[in-house]
Formats: structure tokens, C-alpha cells, sequence
């Protein structure tokens, strides 16, 4: 249809009652700092409004909005320069002071937003800047004009930088500092789950800065590259367990990708402290120190024999230094022949009687001295098993301060030179405390009632269970998850059997199987892997 026919065809619509809502959609005003295709294309060319594409320069040459301004962000990012610098580049673009600056990129990436950060951080107002909801997708698809032709050079701007605002970076003393504090900060990775399980990496070492919370940047958008509604971006927020009072650090490998979830947190979702580590795990991973990267987003879940003799010494406790208790599950006849120095015995069988009876689980525990403030380092016969995986569902959902797994047997314990101990006949019992559970509800379902959002199940067994809940379901037997000594395989392979099977990141997840043990040893898998809305249905006659 010619474009002439589509403008007389669209003011006639306007004359018409009942259809005004028709052309306000195309026309709708801005959202906070994002625009839309159709409301930028109606006003291309007015002199207070100046669009800069923030593209390589090559796919700005192949194709832009008619009068954009190439800022193409990697010449611009190559380092830090002078506040004078800067203002000769961006008076060279044409910017003045009484402009709305329109910034775009392809659409669905980080461009944009990091030289929406950018300038923000450098003293450009944050009411001056808007981003393009879409970019040059979003613009293309609705067949909006574009071009090859070179733009002219614009007039000389007149802007004159403020000073910068440095509460929207953060540097790395303060972002290694908020890794130690992960209740009141939140350490957003905005790369793909790939690097953050290590499984890909861009510099020396592959994995994520500690206590890291994985956010893609492109989670953030929808199959049209727009970004995703505010409710929505805030349901997936409040299910990693991202809370607005919380300070939030945006990172990623260099920088980029993390202006994503900079842009949408402090600008669309108005959460108030948020800001971008520009040097990312680029400037983590250089720092003379050696930084730790994990892999796992709980490597601490897993305790290696040198660490629980350190830990469990006890000069260290008697002095109140450690707040370790070692629990073996093992049989009695099993624990008799050899143990953990001062570990207690409390086998899987017996506290599996208490599985839907937490007030009776923690008389049990109480009664054995365990305190509920303490890491309990569970020991089992090697290996993650159905038994100790049980156990550490049990005193999870009990609310036990922190529960681990020691995967090695009584037996590699033995072989690394560590001491066995042996129950005296005459040994006294341990004192017995009044155990204080915060039960975790909605941890061990007995039924299952309507679902708040999203829910999967997943069958964990090494069939699918006779009795099949009514929802979507995935079978992903547990035991594919572990190597040949049960021990959990790194979690870049697990990452990729998740991915495989598809299984959903912003989603309730359901375990179930025909024995609550299997369901028990998916539990620790998921959260190893950080998955943080993990439950287990305990069926009738499981």
C-alpha cells in the first residue's frame, strides 16, 4: 500500500467515533524513558529531538533511521576519557541541551542501554535520554523508513556535562565488598547461563563472582526484542529473590551486557539503588588478589574432608569458634565400625519416620544436641545417595542455619589420613537443647493446591511415577546428573541437561518421584545449580 494511502487512510480512522484508541496505540506517549517505534516516527526531523544509533558502525552503514547519528559504542567504550574529551565527542554528534536524545541499537541487546548508562553516568540528565523499545527490529517490522545514505554532519551541539553521577557505578572495593553481604545486595549476571555455570568463559577462568544471581540480559526482552512489561520483569525479579531495598550491582563480562538490567531495574521497575560494575568480571578476574569464581552457585553445599577436620577440631569448638555439627545417617551397626570424630548418629531410616512430622523431626534433633543456628555437615556411605539427600531436604526445610553434604565415604576419609573413631560403650549422650525450627512452608507439599504462577513437575525417579499430577512435566531421573562415584557432575554438564530437557528458570518446579528420595537428590542438584523456588510433593503411599 503506498504511504500516501496509509497516512489519508489513517486520518480517516481518526474522524471516525469510536476508533481514537486506534491511533493513540500507534502514537502512545513515552514510558518512563522507552519509546515506541510509532511514536518516534511521527516525529522525525523536529530540531529538539536527536537520535544517536549506538551500532557498530558497519550495521549503522547498512541500515539506520533516516537523520540518526552513528554513536557507535565500541569506538566509543574503548576507555575512559576526560570530561572535556567527552564533550567535544558528544557536541560532535550534535547534542544540545534542549534535546530529547533518542538512543537505538538492533534490538534485543545491550547497546543502547550501556550508552544510555553511559552518558547518564558522565552528567547527561536522566530526562534527556530515552531508549527505543525495540530498536531497528522493532522499527523494521513495523515498516518504518530506513537507510544506507551517511548522514550529515549535524551542527555543533552546545551541551555542557554535569558532574558525574556516581551513584549509579559501582567500583570494584565496594562490589567485592557486597559479594560478602549477599543478604543486602544482590549481584546481578547479566551474561548467559553458560558463563555463569562455566561451561563458556571470555578470560582466564569461567564461572561467576561469589553469592551471584543469574539474569541473562536477554530475559529481558521479548521475541520482538521490546523489552517485557514492568509486571512482568518484576515477577521474574521477586523469584530470584531480587527485592527493591536490596542495593543491586548490574555485571557481566565487560560491561555491556549488564547495562540491560541496569536500564530496567532503575528506570522502568524505579527500584532505588542500582547501579553497573563497568569493569565486570574483566576487572574481578585482573585484580592481583585472584579473586574467587565459582561455578556452582552454592559450591559450599558440598564440604571436602580437609575443610570439616579444620572446622570440626575440637579445640575450635570448645572454645566456641566452630558452630559445626557432623551428622552421620548410616546405620547403627555401619556407624559402630568407624566415624567422623564427634559425629552424631542419626540414621536416614530414623529421621525418614519423621518426614511428614517436622515438631517430632525437631524433638529428634533437639534431643540430640543439635543446635538450629549451626552448619550441619550431613555424612552418608559416599556420594550424593537417596539417604543423605533425604536428610538434607528434612533439615532444610526445618530451617537449619546451613546443611552441607561430605560426599566421601568413611573409607576415602580413612584413605586421606584422616582419624576414625570408634563409640565408646561408656560414652555419654550429648546434651539436649530445645531445637529452634523456622519450618520453611510450602517447602514438602502433602497436596497440591492452585499454583500462584508458573509450575513444572519433575519426575525424578527412574520412571515416571504411576500417579501423573495435571500440569506440565519432565522426567529428568536424577541419577543422570551424577558421575560414576555419585558425586554431582560440574555444573557447566548439569546446566546442559537442564537446557536439553527445558526446563523453565522463572518457574515453580514441583519434584516428585515414587520415592521421596529421588525427589530429595534432585533437590540438592537444583540447588547447587541455584534454582531458587525448588519444592518436593510428597505423595500419599510414597
Amino acid at each position: 500500500m503506498p504511504r500516501l494511502l496509509k497516512i489519508c487512510l489513517l486520518w480517516m480512522m481518526l474522524a471516525l467515533p469510536g476508533l481514537p484508541s486506534l491511533a493513540l496505540a500507534s502514537d502512545a506517549g513515552p514510558q518512563g524513558r522507552l519509546v515506541s517505534a510509532g511514536w518516534l516516527a511521527q516525529r522525525l526531523g523536529r530540531p529538539d529531538l536527536l537520535v544517536l544509533d549506538a551500532s557498530p558502525a558497519q550495521l549503522h552503514r547498512k541500515s539506520h533511521i533516516p537523520g540518526a547519528v552513528n554513536a557507535d559504542l565500541y569506538a566509543y567504550t574503548q576507555a575512559e576519557v576526560t570530561p572535556a574529551q567527552l564533550e567535544q565527542r558528544l557536541r560532535a554528534w550534535g547534542i544540545r541541551p534542549d534535546q530529547q536524545l533518542i538512543l537505538y541499537d538492533q534490538g534485543g541487546t545491550w547497546a543502547a542501554t550501556r550508552l544510555f548508562w553511559d552518558l547518564l553516568h558522565r552528567g547527561v540528565p536522566a530526562e534527556q535520554l530515552y531508549i527505543l523499545d525495540g530498536g531497528m527490529a522493532k522499527w523494521s517490522a513495523l515498516g518504518q523508513t530506513v537507510t544506507q545514505e551517511a548522514t550529515p554532519a549535524p551542527p555543533a551541539g552546545t551541551i555542557s556535562l554535569g558532574a558525574p553521577r556516581q551513584d549509579v557505578r559501582v567500583r570494584l572495593p565496594e562490589f567485592l565488598a557486597a559479594t560478602g553481604d549477599p543478604a543486602h545486595h544482590v549481584m546481578l549476571e547479566a551474561l548467559d547461563p553458560s558463563y555463569y555455570y562455566g561451561g563458556a568463559a571470555f578470560f582466564d577462568r569461567a564461572g561467576h563472582v561469589p553469592h551471584a544471581t543469574l539474569m541473562p540480559a536477554g530475559d529481558f526482552f521479548n521475541a520482538d526484542k521490546t523489552f517485557k512489561s514492568p509486571p512482568e520483569l518484576e515477577r521474574m525479579l521477586r523469584h530470584l529473590g531480587v527485592r527493591p531495598e536490596q542495593q543491586i550491582h548490574a555485571y557481566c563480562g565487560g560491561g555491556g551486557a549488564a547495562a540491560v538490567p541496569f536500564f530496567a531495574l532503575k528506570f522502568m521497575l524505579n527500584y532505588p539503588q542500582v547501579s553497573l560494575f563497568q569493569e565486570s568480571q574483566m576487572g574481578w578476574l585482573q585484580d592481583p588478589r585472584e579473586l574467587p569464581v565459582w561455578t556452582y552457585a552454592d559450591p559450599h553445599l558440598l564440604r571436602d574432608a580437609a575443610w570439616v577436620k579444620a572446622w570440626n577440631s575440637p579445640m575450635l569448638k570448645a572454645f566456641g569458634l566452630s558452630k559445626t555439627s557432623i551428622v552421620d545417617v548410616r546405620a547403627a551397626d555401619q556407624f559402630k565400625l568407624g566415624h567422623v570424630p564427634q559425629a552424631l548418629n542419626l540414621p536416614a531410616a530414623q529421621l525418614a519416620e519423621q518426614l511428614r512430622s517436622p515438631a517430632q523431626l525437631a524433638g529428634l534433633l533437639g534431643r540430640a544436641g543439635i543446635n538450629a543456628g549451626h552448619e550441619v555437615v550431613l555424612v552418608s556411605e559416599g556420594g550424593l545417595n537417596e539417604s543423605v539427600a533425604l536428610a538434607y531436604l528434612m533439615l532444610d526445610g526445618l530451617g537449619q542455619a546451613k546443611v552441607s553434604l561430605l560426599l566421601d565415604s568413611i573409607e576415602r576419609w580413612a584413605e586421606q589420613g584422616q582419624d576414625v573413631a570408634r563409640p565408646s560403650p561408656n560414652a555419654a549422650p550429648g546434651a539436649a537443647i530445645a531445637f529452634a525450627a523456622k519450618t520453611r512452608p510450602g517447602l514438602l507439599l502433602t497436596r497440591l493446591a492452585g499454583a500462584q504462577g508458573p509450575r513444572v513437575f519433575v519426575a525424578s525417579g527412574p520412571q515416571p511415577p504411576a500417579q501423573v499430577p495435571d500440569g506440565p512435566m519432565l522426567h529428568l531421573p536424577y541419577t543422570q546428573f551424577l558421575n560414576a562415584d555419585a558425586s554431582p557432575k560440574p555444573a557447566k554438564e548439569i546446566w546442559r541437561l537442564l537446557e536439553k530437557a527445558g526446563l523453565p528458570r522463572y518457574t515453580e518446579i514441583v519434584l516428585l518421584g515414587d520415592q521421596p528420595g529421588a525427589a530429595a537428590v534432585n533437590y540438592v542438584i537444583l540447588k547447587l545449580m541455584g534454582l531458587p523456588d525448588v519444592k518436593v510433593w510428597l505423595r500419599e503411599g510414597a
